[in-house]
């Protein structure tokens, strides 16, 4: 095998592949990368069992077709440091060996035979549709940071996918919990798909989120019961997904919050951020005392003192709730428009809460006591 390939192509292709191998795996082969250079195409390979990642590069100049397996982590360091203008020029030495070399560098590198390398069935194209890159980045920004980190509810480790109807129009919805807060968001679909609901993990969630965050276009799904593809213009990303079912979270959402607190967005924002800052410790829960038009913030932290901060606000009744405040700043930071809207019930029941600006999105946040 020898090729030459663009510097900044391969970074580019290496840089998602990091995100994918294990760093401490037991197995070896799991650490490197597949390299396959054939028929005027460089193929990179990554893949940690659950999750695979495949790049292909048009780019580049074959001398002699061919295929091996080295690390992904020592390439990366390596190429990276490179000028981004360069041409890196590649060549399998023996089965154990692959030489790089640009300007006046040159490494050896160790390698294992591509045959070792495990690589599932790519080609599934069941439940195939199409969605644009920056409405599937939508659902899951909207999303992914309501993740439960709880390994024992692995069904919560995730974003949950399914159709839904609403005045028959079919949406694609995306929700996340934790249990102690749910994220809710929806696109309407203009075309009718097959699409079985799904658990998609948090590995590939944001896996996924770093390429279409460089990516503007349509993206390839298909589904199978155990797996999906999602395909781009030069990249493919095939995951597992969680075995398990989703809790029904609609019967949590709350039906009868009719008082209803709006605050201007970002002056609300920066006041919960600012007013959280003297306590380290998130049992210490924000309190929020509401009098009429009058919004006080307070924490008071037995290890490191207090703090407080007013706003002016649109509610018209008294009532006093306390918040995590990461919840807060987690929803609020994910709105698009210049307002937020809290719907209360009581100290003790969940807030409903809404962007005013996306109708498509909802966010419930249970309250601390005291």
């Amino acid at each position: 095998m020898k090729f030459s390939v663009n510097q900044k192509d391969l970074q580019n292709a290496l840089n998602y592949c990091q995100g994918v191998i294990e760093k401490k795996s037991t197995l070896p082969i799991l650490s490197n990368v597949l390299v396959q250079a054939k028929e005027a195409n460089l193929r990179i390979t990554a893949t940690d069992l659950d999750l695979i990642f495949i790049q292909n590069i048009s780019n580049i100049e074959i001398s002699e077709e061919g295929e091996t397996t080295t690390s992904c982590s020592i390439m990366y360091d390596i190429v990276r440091k490179f000028n981004n203008e360069k041409k890196i020029n590649f060549q399998l030495i023996n089965e154990n060996k692959i030489n790089l070399e640009s300007d006046n560098s040159s490494f050896n590198l160790n390698c294992l035979k591509a045959s070792e390398f495990p690589i599932t069935d790519t080609n599934f194209k069941e439940n195939e549709f199409i969605l644009g890159s920056k409405k599937l980045l939508k659902l899951l920004n909207k999303c992914r940071f309501s993740i439960s980190n709880d390994e024992t509810r692995h069904y919560l480790s995730g974003i949950f996918f399914h159709l839904t109807d609403n005045d028959n129009k079919k949406f694609l919805t995306t929700v996340a919990t934790d249990s102690h807060r749910m994220a809710i968001s929806k696109i309407l679909l203009s075309n009718e798909i097959k699409f079985e609901p799904i658990i998609l993990p948090k590995k590939t969630i944001f896996q996924l989120c770093s390429i279409l965050e460089d990516y503007d276009g349509d993206v390839q799904i298909s589904n199978l019961k155990s797996k999906i593809k999602f395909e781009f213009n030069n990249t493919i990303l095939i995951s597992k997904l969680i075995d398990g079912k989703f809790p029904n979270y609609y019967q949590v959402i709350p039906k009868d919050n009719q008082k209803k607190l709006e605050i201007d967005l970002k002056p609300f924002l920066t006041s919960v951020d600012r007013v959280a800052s003297v306590s380290l410790d998130k049992k210490d829960g924000l309190r929020m005392s509401l009098q009429g038009n009058n919004l006080n913030l307070s924490v008071n932290s037995s290890n490191s003192g207090d703090g407080k901060e007013s706003l002016a606000v649109k509610f018209g009744h008294d009532l006093d709730i306390s918040f995590n405040p990461k919840y807060l700043i987690d929803v609020a930071s994910n709105m698009d428009g210049d307002k937020i809207e809290i719907f209360l019930k009581d100290s003790g029941s969940p807030a409903l809460i809404k962007d005013p600006s996306d109708f498509d999105s909802i966010y419930v946040v249970m309250p601390m006591k005291g």
